[in-house]
């Protein structure tokens, strides 16, 4: 059977336990069903797994309006940013402390993020505490089944605490409900070591990615992770592990962890995987699924990103809140025939789907033609200066890589939120032995980036676009991972790994320090703990 997220299994959810950030472990009771009349059978288990995929999809990596992971990530970086339009999104100045480093520790965004996160790992850890205690024939498991729902769920555990120690470096390690009640902040080795034996000691439990997998941890997902672990590993402990990322890599290159439609695969066009179907494609590795038509639930893209009329681009039926936009100069590192620069924005006068009806603006531009332009400038009065604060409805090219289909589509806004697809292990791979050969490229990092890159250039303009072991420089590897995650949640951490996070100048952000390469640890949690110590710089 293939279990989508928030379909009806999910009324079976038990009461779980919440943690306020990190300080406040004991239990909130949501429901008065005891934990010895719920696992019953095989459905309730499977329940309890996958409510840490519910919480990650409605709070971790949604756009649907969360101060969380996804926007500290990428409203930090040099690719996208949420300024103010006229009258709209000022927000008390907390979009612009976010695009300037400028953050403090008291900062919402900073505080959601945090207790999100930790809520996530509480999840898992009340989870895990409670599987421990099942016997597998009394609920109709076998052993090896049970032991792969553990596995799942620290597997699941490890990727949460991997984003945490990304965010806010050392952390504190907290496995077990309620113990110790004021935790201590371990070293990011400590943290590491602990993610990586988490995720090795349970991978061979895992089964490999199927149809049956989809939107779960398989072993796809955990090699994923690896990859990503190790390719960051210098950055994290001070230790590069190139090899390590290598062979973590090659386990799904070399087709060892199966894939949502047989053997993973690249695809080769640039919508089928973010398309209301991409539940079948071959080149996503792990996903926050959806089923809009089964469970009347959406990946909410647009609450974030769209124009308050983009919807009349798809004749969809959500409107949108005018939001993120893509920064001028992340525009710009696009050549114009590159295909992914006209299919995964939207820039220039927008029409009604399928008519020459131009959509109309709101704001500046009432009753007259919507034209997206990359500019963030007052344009309707002639006004050139340009950054965070004099935005307009039109400003920025907006994003469209995720496209719902129409309303009336059977498989309207089912599109599965990729976290971890086929082409960013080709891009880990490429690096880490580029890394390895002195910052230089190999023929076979070069195949590999090219492999990927190729589909985003017509037959006619390859020949020119492909790289070669000279022009693929380390430069030129970040701004191609640039190009083509774009909206997908990597960059701040991409940035850090090249050195560029602190010390780039992007549109109108200046070099900042080396200490906002973390967030801190935010003021409640400091208040609250007394074994709790801030990050330098805060």
């Amino acid at each position: 059977m293939n279990i989508k997220l928030f379909n009806p299994i999910m009324t079976l959810l038990l009461a779980t336990t919440v943690l306020s950030g990190c300080t406040k472990l004991d239990e909130e009771v949501f429901s008065q069903i005891e934990k010895k009349n719920f696992y019953n059978n095989r459905n309730e288990v499977t329940a309890a797994i996958l409510r840490p995929y519910t919480h990650i999809g409605a709070s971790l990596f949604s756009w649907g309006g969360q101060r969380n992971f996804w926007r500290l990530n990428e409203l930090s970086a040099d690719q996208l940013a949420l300024p103010q339009k006229g009258n709209d999104w000022y927000n008390g100045g907390e979009f612009f402390r976010l695009h300037y480093h400028t953050w403090t520790a008291s900062e919402l965004a900073v505080e959601n993020a945090y207790n999100l996160l930790y809520r996530g790992i509480g999840f898992c850890n009340n989870i895990l505490m409670d599987l421990e205690t099942l016997d597998a024939v009394k609920v109709g498991m076998t052993v090896e089944e049970l032991k792969s729902a553990k596995a799942e769920t620290r597997v699941m555990r490890a990727f949460i605490y991997m984003k945490l120690m990304d965010l806010f470096g050392d952390i504190a390690l907290v496995t077990q409900v309620g113990t110790p009640l004021s935790p201590e902040r371990k070293p990011k080795k400590e943290v590491f070591d602990f993610i990586e034996k988490e995720v090795t000691e349970s991978a061979e439990s895992l089964p490999i990615l199927s149809k049956d997998q989809v939107g779960r941890i398989s072993k796809a997902a955990a090699y994923a992770i690896l990859s990503e672990l190790y390719l960051n590993a210098e950055t994290w402990t001070g230790q590069a592990r190139w090899d390590d990322c290598v062979s973590a890599s090659d386990m799904i290159l070399n087709g060892k962890v199966g894939g949502q439609n047989g053997t993973a695969a690249l695809a080769n066009d640039l919508t089928s995987i973010f398309s209301p179907s991409n539940n079948e494609s071959n080149e996503v590795l792990f996903s926050i699924a959806y089923d809009y038509v089964a469970a009347k639930y959406r990946f909410q893209w647009n609450n974030d990103l769209w124009h308050y009329n983009q919807k009349e681009v798809y004749n969809a039926d959500q409107t949108g809140n005018n939001g993120i936009v893509v920064i001028p100069t992340a525009y710009d590192a696009f050549v114009n025939n590159d295909l992914r620069k006209s299919t995964w924005m939207l820039i220039g006068p927008q029409y009604k789907k399928g008519t020459s009806t131009p959509i109309l603006g709101a704001r500046e531009y009432k009753n007259k033609p919507l034209v997206f332009v990359k500019e963030i400038q007052r344009n309707s009065t002639g006004d050139t200066k340009s950054d965070m604060s004099q935005g307009e409805e039109n400003s920025g090219a907006r994003f469209n890589k995720y496209v719902p289909g129409a309303y009336t589509d059977k498989d309207y806004w089912s599109n599965d939120q990729v976290i971890y697809r086929l082409a960013e292990i080709y891009f880990n791979k490429a690096e880490a032995l580029m890394r390895k050969n002195n910052k230089n490229a190999t023929s076979e990092a070069v195949e590999l980036i090219n492999t990927v890159r190729k589909r985003a250039f017509s037959v006619t303009d390859w020949p020119t676009a492909q790289y070669t072991t000279s022009s693929l420089t380390l430069e030129e590897l970040l701004a191609e991972r640039g190009r083509e995650f774009i909206f997908e949640g990597k960059r701040r951490t991409d940035l850090i790994r090249f050195g560029k996070f602190e010390t780039a100048t992007w549109w109108d952000h200046k070099p900042t320090v080396a200490t906002k390469k973390v967030f801190p640890i935010p003021s409640q949690q400091i208040a609250a703990n007394p074994n709790m110590v801030q990050n330098l710089g805060y």
